[in-house]
């Protein structure tokens, strides 16, 4: 009986294990995957296979955090109201890290590989003098331009704490949840219309009216 209960179970985590790797849509792979772990924990302990156990017994807190991850990106994407901050519901999934001053995080030209949220110092957009303060993000144009290069240098002028998120983890957000698109696309959108508004030259005076 025990020796049956342990064939059945591993044999349902592994077709679990491996219906996950088929999936698109991430949520729906991470549950598939701990459901996976859990069936093939159970099995190593009723066949007292010792590798098995501690493999899929490490792998199913992982797995626990990453659906939770999930579960958390795709409400906050749900609730998001037109004017939500992208970082409010990114920020989660982002990598943080100290940048020291002076430091060049990347410059004009640069093959684009991640975005960039502000939390502590100030950057400056080198080309055009713009320093830019906590809250701000940055790098996402670069990410979607058809060349994937960067249009504009990007120094440190302060000792900076930044959230990183690369383009693949971006693309893994995306996939999990299309609704992604939408806000960075209005992210996108507001920066490009910044960047026009920054590069239009001042309107000239208008002549002065003559003496009556």
């Amino acid at each position: 009986m025990t020796d049956t209960l342990a064939t059945v179970l591993g044999l349902t985590g592994a077709a679990l294990m491996l219906a996950s790797y088929w999936m698109k849509s991430m949520l729906p792979l991470r549950v598939a995957a701990l459901a996976a772990c859990c069936c093939l924990v159970a099995y190593g302990a009723l066949k007292s296979a010792l590798p098995t156990l501690l493999l899929y017994g490490a792998l199913v807190p992982i797995n626990v955090k990453k659906t939770l991850q999930m579960r958390k990106l795709v409400k906050a994407i749900e609730n998001a109201r037109a004017d939500t901050p992208v970082a409010q519901w990114l920020l989660p999934h982002m990598h943080r890290r100290s940048v020291k001053a002076g430091t060049v995080l990347w410059r004009k030209g640069d093959v684009a590989t991640e975005m960039l949220y502000l939390e502590a110092g100030a950057l400056r957009l080198a080309e055009y003098d713009e320093t830019l303060l906590p809250g701000a993000l940055v790098g996402e144009i670069g990410l979607f331009a058809p060349d994937n290069h960067r249009t504009l240098t990007l120094e440190a002028i302060s000792d900076c704490v930044v959230y990183s998120l690369t383009a693949e983890e971006m693309a893994l957000l995306y996939y999990q949840n299309p609704k992604l698109g939408f806000h960075v696309m209005r992210l996108v959108v507001a920066r490009l219309m910044h960047d026009v508004q920054r590069s239009q030259p001042p309107a000239a005076p208008s002549a002065a009216s003559p003496a009556a």
